[in-house]
């Protein structure tokens, strides 16, 4: 059966365009003997979340309308390494192949496969190093005596919080009147309940 093909090009700018990377996608497909079903092109920043082109392919691979992506370059795909990891997560739970010119990725080889499993870990690890950052920075923060996190709610609220709640009015509404937010209100309801 002869497999089909989606091909997603992109450029950075205006003045830039696809059809390198078109034209050598489309001789791996005819030297693969896959048929191109279709070609998502679209012109945005690698930074854009804005990238249609992109969530339209990625709705089609849903739909199976295609068996593999070509893409002439990682880069062209994601944002990120978390951003790729989870595209590749996607289609590898679609059961849709990767193709990367640039990186000779294949994931309907084991070769392929393999790599792309590789590249989720160094992915987790990232996020993993990202959080120990974070919370080490949190804790410096603290050390310093520097508040994290938005400021502590007034007395003046606080305390017109409990007036309404004695007055048996519900949390979204005391929220919705004094706008603040939801959690603040369920944190002294809770304070009242536990001290009365």
């Amino acid at each position: 059966m002869t497999r089909r093909a989606a091909i997603y090009a992109r450029v950075s700018t205006s003045d830039q365009n696809t059809e390198n990377q078109l034209i050598r996608l489309r001789e791996v497909a005819a030297r693969a003997g896959w048929t191109i079903a279709h070609i998502y092109t679209e012109t945005a920043s690698g930074a854009s979340r804005a990238r249609p082109a992109l969530d339209a392919m990625m709705a089609d691979a849903a739909r199976r309308r295609f068996d593999v992506v070509m893409a002439w370059d990682v880069s062209r795909l994601g944002r990120s390494l978390r951003d790729l990891v989870d595209i590749f997560e996607t289609l590898r739970a679609l059961k849709v192949d990767l193709f990367l010119e640039q990186q000779a990725l294949d994931t309907s080889t084991p070769a392929g496969r393999a790599l792309l499993q590789m590249s989720g870990v160094f992915a987790e690890f990232e996020r993993a190093m990202i959080v120990e950052r974070t919370k080490a920075g949190l804790a410096r923060a603290r050390a310093k005596g520097v508040h994290c996190g938005r400021p502590p709610a007034s007395d003046g609220l606080v305390d017109a919080i409990r007036a309404l709640r004695e007055q048996r009015v519900g949390m979204d509404r005391i929220a919705r009147e004094l706008r603040c937010g939801k959690g603040l209100v369920q944190r002294v309801c809770q304070e009242m309940a536990n001290a009365g």
